[in-house]
């Protein structure tokens, strides 16, 4: 057991969105959204705690000429405890979240190095949404750091969403990147130790969608807000910049406003409250709207969901002719927003938020903490909120009469208004400042950290002398066997380079049967021989097993339980007992009769069997621990001969090669009968796919990449 520490450094992974410590473009587009805002102030919140040493929020490093270059600095202060980290990720430009699934290996891959290079390694590691908890995932399995992981929005509710409102399953597919998503959520929510959530709804209707349910792990730590920046009008409100900006839209500014803060997004739904708006002449009379959607230059500009949202605000509010009674400004600053809640307290208004769904809802407690009784959907967060605070009504979202009715119920019954606005002031501050947020917060991960484990390494004095700063690591059967004539020229070329160059294997293969064939062809021992899929590690010059390795995978592998739930597939047929290993269930699988391999997936996450599931070559099914394969081996591997990955070439030619591909390895697809298998890599630029087979493929390689020349001028 880990000897508990009062001194914790706690890492956040947050890689999408612009992230910055001030002046947040919150509503910039569907990706810089209350999720960003989040990490910030738990970061900060989190730096405040006197058992805390450090937390590091991690995102991406954005260049950029079209954005900030704030986005750009590597290291950015938070506090004296807290601080973002920028990681390089893939193209240096600005994407979409949904294009950066290719890269988040090579995130992983400089995270890994960036955390290596600290004198602590972090007691948790929290990833934030499907790709921060993929990220996480990765690292927690190679640092042998409990992983915690807050979903924000999940991908099979936002599947089954699009697909109510009508959009087809190849859309969604081609739009958002679904499937890769919900799978990476499937095994995150396997491999975390802790899930938090903002609301029991999260629990019951969203995390219930999946495979791997096991709403034990989850724990309701409801968001904070920040009350020194969200608090009651002081008088003097209408006198800021934002105030006058409103006036230019408003025939009489004096009225009650009805406040509505989102990005411009179809989920929110703001086209039915301009609907309820303009429909209800009683609500126009009592009160001005204010639609606050985003920043905005030009609309054309934007992405195409903000387009159509915005277009539709304007044709309603023409629709409606309500010109002089709606305000909807271009722009806004962070520091405004709270100005913004802070005059529809001051002329007593409400704040609605009839979002189609709501996670939780930030901008409610936001709103609440500055003294605006609210209006908001009946869904998700909003129920909890309102249960706990009693400052406001929940709606129907789909129902314009409905949410017209409840503002007019607010805004004319002025004693009503009275208690909703005191009730969400004072409740506030009970349930949802930081405070109280992260005291849960570090109540819930402290048993993690005081069950966690140090990772143990092979002592220096085991490991062969002979390293270099460079390596070539090929696949066996698949890339150096098959063409003797090749496999002799690749022998002589290693022979030439070995000064500078070290020699690995990696196989499906166990060790017995591996070092037959190194044997029988002549191949000269490898410096690194990692065997049986991943699940074994043997060094040179004695072949040393790598026991901290097999400790380090055997977390939560329970081989017999896997087994068992495999037993009764069709289709599948175990391997003779020579393949099977400890750690490693070997099966031939017929593809006519078996199950897909999603599905196989899923059965063994509903039996909570957290696992690496991987099909290689048509015919092999090889199930093993979840932080087991080629690709964590060899990460290992590279940390344990201080090697750096991006002087590494990985030659790989069927699935089972992927993972180890991608990343920050130089990689070659050597060409065989399998080579199809990898073809999804065919778009990442530091893996070439070669014209030869067999060991020609990879002096193939060799040569386009300039290997031995270019990495020895790197050292």
């Amino acid at each position: 057991m880990k000897k508990l520490s009062t001194k914790l450094y706690i890492v956040l992974i947050s890689p999408h969105g612009l992230i910055r410590g001030n002046d947040l473009e919150l509503g910039r587009d569907a990706d810089t959204g209350g999720q960003t805002k989040y990490v910030v102030e738990l970061a900060r919140a989190l730096g405040e705690r006197p058992e805390v040493e450090r937390v590091d929020l991690l995102t991406r490093r954005v260049v950029d000429p079209l954005i900030s270059s704030d986005y750009a600095e590597p290291v950015e202060k938070l506090s004296r405890k807290s601080r973002i980290v920028r990681i390089d990720c893939g193209e240096p430009g600005y994407i979409p979240k949904e294009e950066l699934w290719d890269s988040l290996e090579n995130f992983t891959d400089n995270a890994l190095a960036y955390l290596h290079e600290q004198q602590q390694q972090p007691d948790i590691i929290h990833g934030h949404y499907a790709d921060g908890g993929f990220i996480g995932m990765q690292l927690s399995s190679l640092l042998g750091v409990p992983l915690v992981f807050t979903g924000h929005s999940l991908g099979r509710s936002k599947r089954k969403r699009l697909r109510a409102s009508g959009v087809s399953r190849d859309e969604i597919e081609s739009t958002y990147n679904i499937s890769r998503r919900i799978e990476a959520e499937e095994r995150v929510l396997g491999a975390a130790s802790l899930v938090i959530v903002s609301t029991n709804q999260e629990i019951e209707e969203q995390y219930a969608l999946y495979d791997y349910y096991h709403p034990d792990q989850m724990r309701i730590v409801p968001p904070g807000t920040d009350l020194e920046k969200f608090y009651p009008p002081v008088g003097d409100e209408k006198q800021s910049d934002i105030a006058q900006q409103l006036e230019r839209f408003l025939t009489d500014s004096d009225k009650p406003i009805v406040l509505s803060i989102s990005r411009p997004d179809p989920r929110k739904n703001i086209n039915t409250l301009i609907e309820a708006y303009g429909e209800s002449p009683e609500l126009q009379a009592l009160a001005n709207l204010v639609i606050v959607a985003g920043n905005r230059d030009d609309i054309s500009d934007m992405d195409q969901g903000g387009q159509e949202v915005l277009k539709n605000v304007l044709l309603a509010i023409d629709q409606y002719d309500l010109y002089g009674k709606v305000a909807y400004p271009k722009h806004h600053t962070a520091d405004q927003v709270s100005e913004l809640y802070r005059l529809a307290a001051l002329s007593q208004g409400v704040f609605i938020n009839p979002a189609l769904t709501e996670p939780f809802g930030l901008t409610l407690i936001e709103a609440a903490a500055c003294g605006v009784p609210i209006v908001a959907t009946e869904d998700g967060g909003p129920i909890d909120i309102i249960g706990n605070c009693q400052n406001g009504l929940l709606v129907d979202p789909l129902d314009s009469a409905a949410i017209a009715a409840a503002l007019i119920d607010v805004l004319a019954n002025k004693e009503q208004w009275q208690v909703f606005a005191e009730n969400g002031l004072q409740r506030v501050k009970k349930y949802y400042s930081w405070e109280a947020h992260v005291e849960k917060y570090l109540d819930e991960i402290q048993p993690l950290i005081e069950q966690g484990e140090a990772v143990e390494r092979i002592p220096l004095s085991q490991r062969s002398a002979g390293y270099r700063n460079q390596a070539v690591i090929a696949d066996l059967d698949r890339n150096l066997l098959g063409d003797m004539d090749a496999l002799v020229d690749f022998v002589a070329l290693m022979k030439a380079h070995r000064k500078q160059v070290s020699f690995g294997i990696v196989t499906g293969r166990s060790l017995k049967s591996a070092l037959s064939a190194i044997r029988k062809h002549k191949i000269p021992q490898p410096d690194v021989l990692i065997a049986s899929l991943g699940t074994e590690i043997y060094y040179a010059p004695n072949l040393t097993e790598d026991t901290a390795w097999k400790r380090h995978i055997a977390h939560q592998w329970n081989r017999d339980a896997v087994q068992l739930v495999l037993e009764a597939l069709p289709g599948l047929t175990k391997q003779p007992k020579n393949c099977q290993t400890a750690h490693k269930l070997s099966y031939y699988l017929d593809p006519e009769v078996a199950p897909d391999i999603e599905e196989i997936n899923s059965l063994l996450l509903q039996h909570e069997q957290t696992v690496n599931v991987i099909y290689s070559q048509g015919q092999f099914l090889d199930i093993l621990p979840y932080r087991a394969s080629k690709g964590f081996a060899l990460r290992w591997v590279a940390e344990q001969v201080n090697i750096p990955l991006e002087n590494m070439l990985v030659a790989g030619g069927s699935g089972a090669d992927e993972d180890m591909m991608r990343g920050n390895t130089q990689a070659v697809v050597v060409a065989n009968l399998h080579d199809q298998e990898l073809s999804e890599l065919a778009d990442i630029e530091q893996v070439y796919f070669s014209e030869q087979s067999h060991a020609a493929g990879i002096i193939e390689a060799i040569e386009h990449y300039d290997f031995f020349n270019h990495k020895a001028s790197s050292k």
